[in-house]
């Protein structure tokens, strides 16, 4: 290996120490909050008693799944609009074009994770690039899901975009290294950095069997010219496996942004990450699941109640535990007592109970928000607009996720228009096919200059939860009754699955009459 090489090996390998040991405290409550997460708690707690009950009430795992659920009705979907008249016809193929990305790249499973992580860990990071192997070869442009655990940030800078450097880890066995970097295996070797006994499921064992492969992104400023330039080296073994300097020293890619976008749910001043619900209802969710075990204590101590014999009695115990036999000898009834457990006060079961209550008001998964509805309420209307009004937490948290999902949209739009450069068929709105690439988002200005072209990205949810359809759609039927639409019009504005086959349909009627 080089010297150079060498050299800027052991550089971000110092770098990547530093991280790890900023992010140990990090990684310790991501494991917390995941163990919160699945009701897995009571091994934080010294037991005395190892027979002790251990109830543990889902809440916080029945809260994020419920606030999850909500989120996922509002899946995200970009529209893209441009800067001219004259260029919505690019803009319409870049909406569809991206939407075929996300279809092939399963966005709704990723979206599904980055939401996870949202909510459990308090922070979600999306990652950018493009994949040459997508869409048959000719390559497509992606937006993913990168785990939380597996992703470093500057832990000096609150911005990501102005830390120096960002690590991506993942570990990897030997045999996978040999496959792909041949010549660079002779001078890999086990690094003891790597070498974390209680992170071995984040940061692999740094054995001969299984090493650690670090991707590491530095943003450099460029004063002459005044751009920022990203770039990203491979390492693994204590060597370098590849560096984009050597075939893209001008970047690799040219909005010289960090491919990342990392959206904290609850923030926290002076960190690009967030705190999630476990870490606020952590103490309800102990201090339920210990009256639960209190609770549960009592009626086991209930059902077995002592029996109390004094030696006068002239009784044996073991004959009175017989329950078997029905004639028992003694001399006095006096000696012979039970001993039983005295019941709880009837508030500790409703205290429990209330605190469950209030983790459920507090983080908005409110009965209301669940769909859950008292008093006759069945009308698709009224419920959708309960649901609006207990769902304001919800809200504001797919207001987040959505925001983050333009931002990395933005970064997707910029890698199709430096690396799509061959001709990708995408189908329109309309049906009609057209082909696309890269070249197109481009422009000539009066002064025949070639100038990139300007676009806005909106988002909106691309499906709403049956409730909020069931409202939208008995609007669009009250119109038409009442005459203000025709029926063909109301049928646009309607939203149900089959839509599109029923527009068809009713298209192709009117061609034949």
């Amino acid at each position: 290996m080089k010297k150079a090489e060498q050299t800027r090996a052991d550089r971000l390998y110092a770098l990547f120490e530093e991280y790890r040991n900023s992010y140990a405290a990090e990684w310790e409550r991501l494991d917390k909050c995941e163990r919160l997460y699945r009701g897995d708690h009571w091994s934080d707690v010294p037991v005395g008693d190892q027979n002790e009950p251990r109830p543990a009430t889902p809440v916080i795992q029945s809260t994020v799944e419920s606030v999850r659920a909500d989120l996922m009705d509002g899946l995200p979907e970009a529209v893209v609009t441009a800067d001219a008249p004259e260029n919505e016809g690019v803009a319409e193929a870049l909406t569809c074009l991206l939407a075929e990305n996300h279809r092939r790249g399963r966005f709704e499973r990723e979206y599904a994770s980055l939401l996870h992580d949202l909510l459990v860990g308090g922070y979600m990071v999306m990652e950018t690039g493009y994949d040459e192997s997508e869409n048959n070869g000719l390559g497509a442009a992606f937006i993913r899901h990168a785990d939380a655990h597996n992703v470093l940030f500057d832990p000096l800078c609150p911005d990501i975009q102005d830390g120096r450097a960002v690590f991506k880890l993942a570990p990897y066995p030997a045999e996978w290294f040999r496959s792909r970097y041949p010549k660079q295996f002779g001078d890999m070797a086990a690094d003891p950095v790597l070498v974390v006994p209680k992170r071995d499921a984040y940061l692999g064992r740094g054995s001969a069997e299984e090493m650690l492969l670090l991707e590491c992104w530095e943003r450099e400023y460029d004063p002459e010219t005044r751009v920022f330039r990203v770039h990203m080296t491979k390492l693994a073994g204590g060597v370098v496996l590849e560096d984009s300097r050597a075939h893209k020293p001008e970047g690799y890619f040219a909005h010289g942004r960090y491919p990342f976008v990392v959206t904290p749910l609850f923030t926290r001043k002076g960190t690009a990450l967030g705190y999630g619900f476990p870490d606020l209802f952590e103490t309800q969710q102990r201090y339920s699941d210990k009256l639960d075990q209190i609770v549960l204590k009592n009626a086991l101590m209930a059902s077995h109640n002592k029996l109390l014999v004094t030696g006068a009695s002239g009784f044996d115990p073991d004959d009175l535990r017989d329950w078997s036999r029905e004639v028992h000898r003694g001399d006095s009834l006096g000696g012979v007592t039970w001993f039983p457990t005295p019941p709880l006060p009837a508030y500790v079961a409703s205290f429990a109970k209330a605190i469950r209550e209030g983790i459920k008001e507090e983080s908005g998964a409110t009965d209301f928000s669940r769909g859950e509805t008292y008093g006759g309420v069945t009308a698709a209307s009224a419920i959708a607009a309960l649901q609006e009004a207990s769902g304001k937490r919800t809200r504001m948290v797919a207001r987040v996720a959505h925001g983050a999902f333009e931002e990395a949209v933005r970064q997707e739009i910029e890698v199709e228009r430096e690396f799509c450069a061959f001709p990708r068929a995408v189908k329109l709105q309309d049906g009609r096919l057209s082909y696309f690439t890269g070249e197109q988002m481009y422009a000539l200005s009066g002064l025949n200059n070639r100038l990139p072209i300007e676009f806005a990205v909106t988002v909106k949810a691309q499906r709403e939860n049956r409730f909020t359809l069931a409202a939208h759609n008995e609007t669009v039927i009250g119109l038409v009754r009442l005459g203000m639409v025709t029926p063909d019009v109301g049928l646009e504005l309607m939203m149900f699955e089959g839509k599109r086959q029923a527009l068809d349909m009713m298209k192709r009627q009117e061609r034949g009459s």
